[in-house]
C-alpha cells in the first residue's frame, strides 16, 4: 500500500474482479493491494473463506446449494465491512452473482432461495471486471490449492461465469494472454479508469 496525500471525501464505488479458476485474480488484488493507497480496501474471497475453514465441498447437489448459499451471506457481510471504512474503492474478489455460475439448478431457485433477486445483486456493483480463464493450451494457473478443477472444467466454469454477469452494464472483461503480465497491465488499466482523478497519479510498475 502507498501513501496518499488526498484527503477529500469520495463517492464509494464497489467493483468486482470475477473470472474463472486459474484466471489470475488473486495475483490481479495482490498486486492492488500493494500498488493502491488505503483508500481502496481489496476484500478476501468469499469462496476461500468457506472452502478453507473447512466447509464440506461436495458434488451431491444439495451440499452444492448449501455452499453457495454460505458463499453468498459470507460475501455480503464481507461487502459490509469494506464499506465501514468509508473506502472510495471496494475491490471484490467475486461478488454475489458468481454463485450462480456453481448453482446446481435453475437460476430462479438460487434467487428465491436467498430471498433476493438477479437486478437487485447486478445493482450492488459499480463495475464488474472479467478475468478470463486461459485456454488449456495457454496453462491454467494451479498456484491456489483450493482451485481443484482441471483446464477444461475451469473454462466451463469461466463461460458460464460471463453469462451471469454478461447483463451488467459496466461489464469488462481481459481476456487471456500468453504474458500473463500483460492481462495484469490491462486489468489494472481499468481499475484505474474506475478511481477518483487524484487516484490515477499513482503510478503502477508491472513486474518484468
Amino acid at each position: 500500500m502507498v501513501p496518499c496525500e488526498c484527503s477529500e471525501p469520495h463517492t464509494q464505488r464497489r467493483i468486482v474482479l470475477t473470472g474463472g479458476p486459474g484466471a489470475g485474480k488473486t495475483a490481479m488484488l495482490e498486486m492492488i493491494r500493494k500498488s493502491f493507497c488505503s483508500h481502496v480496501r481489496v476484500l478476501p474471497e468469499a469462496a476461500s473463506i468457506i472452502f478453507g475453514g473447512g466447509f464440506p465441498r461436495e458434488d451431491e447437489d444439495g451440499s452444492r446449494r448449501a455452499a453457495q448459499r454460505a458463499i453468498y451471506y459470507v460475501q455480503r457481510e464481507l461487502e459490509a465491512v469494506g464499506d465501514s471504512h468509508h473506502a472510495a474503492i471496494v475491490l471484490c474478489d467475486c461478488g454475489t452473482i458468481d454463485g450462480l455460475a456453481y448453482w446446481p439448478g435453475r437460476p430462479d431457485e438460487y434467487w428465491s432461495s436467498l430471498g433476493t433477486t438477479a437486478a437487485a445483486e447486478l445493482s450492488r456493483y459499480d463495475a464488474v471486471i472479467h478475468l478470463r480463464t486461459p485456454a488449456p493450451e495457454q496453462g491454467c494457473n494451479h498456484d491456489n490449492p483450493l482451485r481443484t478443477e482441471s483446464a477444461a472444467v475451469a473454462a466451463e466454469i469461466d463461460q458460464r461465469i460471463g453469462r451471469v454477469w454478461a447483463s451488467h452494464p459496466r461489464r469488462f472483461v481481459v481476456e487471456s494472454s500468453m504474458a500473463f503480465l500483460d492481462k495484469i497491465a490491462r486489468a489494472l488499466e481499468i481499475v484505474r479508469g474506475e478511481m477518483p482523478e487524484c487516484f490515477r497519479r499513482h503510478v503502477l510498475t508491472v513486474p518484468k
